[in-house]
């Protein structure tokens, strides 16, 4: 039997799965029902468990049938984001404020799937290693494994990602050698000038003006600085400032991201977002402060193992399902951390086409898990023999 009948026999148990993780969104770094789950799982399955690594982090071990064989990593993450869900599913989110709307419910069921398919039949030899990993979502959770010696305590010869993506085509896997998804800086911009009443502006320096002439300027560092052939988005994503009709504030915050493949356009962008901020400032008179967070690395497959990864999914998907030389996305992922340090491949999977990730409106389509879960499991099966 092939992994996807196997596995296609236990589908409505991980649908069960997924809807209930769904339900109980929980953000970075606090997944302690979510780790909870998973553990259990994976003990249920049989596997050696592993916990708190880099704070809610669950690491699964299933030796095969022998330690002869490669040691292969299958990583999924397990956190929610902070945004209100707008459906009337049945399993919708409970908790108010909280929901899944990129997946990751549907990611860290895909990967138990596939524990549970290569707990039963054992059809490999070498280890199988199931990296469940929080905080994905900008808040550093790869990192934070790493720093827990991710890798030092559970080496992995190569490592594998996936993620899925509602735009479609239903069922069709995207893949790319090289770079697939871009770095992100986040910055905070804090512009400080002093408050006044509404109707007496000249007796105060207001932040509102000097922000909004602020957010203009930012947009021609990307027009006018950066090389145009180097891809490059900069977005200002929060404005606050203000709390009555009649008062000029005295302060204003600004917060937004940057996303660049080449390592000297990002280094250009920071550097010139605080000149342009410090001319702002001067013609303003105010003052300005710029934090930049290195926050995504660039996401790099390894050529060999995308290649090697591709036609593994042409088994499990179909020739005409694989898409091998995928456009890169302006996203960003920190499964780029795992792989600066193990090489690997992370891959898309296309859902039902419907709302974006991030949406409010967002749902995981199920009939891709068992998708999923066959092709993690085959990647164990025919890399630990490589």
């Amino acid at each position: 039997m092939s992994p996807i009948d196997r596995i296609r026999s236990f589908a409505d148990d991980l649908t069960a799965i997924r809807r209930d993780i769904h339900a109980h969104p929980e953000i970075g770094f606090e997944e302690v029902r979510t780790s909870n789950l998973v553990a259990e799982q994976l003990q249920r399955y049989g596997i050696e468990v592993h916990r708190g690594l880099g704070g809610t982090g669950v690491v699964g071990v299933l030796q095969g049938r022998s330690a002869k064989g490669r040691r292969i990593g299958l990583r999924a993450e397990m956190d929610a984001l902070p945004i209100e869900e707008e459906t009337n599913l049945p399993h919708r989110s409970t908790i108010p404020g909280k929901m899944h709307a990129c997946g990751h419910d549907g990611h860290t069921t895909m990967l138990l799937g596939a524990a549970r398919y290569l707990a039963e039949t054992r059809d490999f030899d070498g280890t199988a290693l199931f990296v469940f990993q929080p905080a994905e979502e900008g808040l550093g959770g790869a990192r934070a494994m790493l720093a827990d010696g991710l890798f030092e305590r559970f080496p992995c010869d190569e490592i594998y990602g996936l993620h899925n993506t509602p735009s479609g085509p239903h069922g069709k896997l995207k893949i790319r050698p090289g770079p697939m998804m871009a770095a992100a800086d986040f910055f905070d911009i804090r512009i400080t000038g002093r408050g006044a009443h509404a109707a007496e502006p000249h007796r105060g320096l207001d932040s509102i003006v000097a922000a909004s002439a602020l957010v203009q300027a930012l947009q021609s560092i990307v027009s006018r600085n950066a090389d145009p052939l180097k891809s490059t988005v900069l977005s200002v994503t929060q404005i606050h400032a203000g709390a009555a009709y009649n008062v000029i504030p005295e302060g204003a915050h600004l917060a937004g991201t940057v996303r660049t493949f080449d390592a000297g356009v990002r280094a250009l962008v920071s550097r010139r977002i605080r000149e342009v901020a410090q001319g702002i400032a001067l013609a303003h008179g105010v003052e300005i402060e710029v934090e930049i967070r290195d926050t995504f690395s660039v996401l790099e497959n390894s050529a060999a193992h995308a290649a090697a990864a591709a036609e593994i999914a042409r088994e499990i998907f179909g020739a005409a399902s694989v898409d091998d030389d995928a456009v890169p996305r302006m996203g960003s992922e920190d499964f780029a951390d795992m792989l600066m340090v193990v090489p690997g491949a992370y891959a898309w999977i296309g859902g039902t086409p419907g709302p974006g990730l991030h949406n409010a409106a967002f749902d995981f389509d199920d009939s891709i898990i068992p998708l999923g879960s066959s092709y993690l499991a085959r990647l164990v099966e025919k890399r630990t023999a490589a």
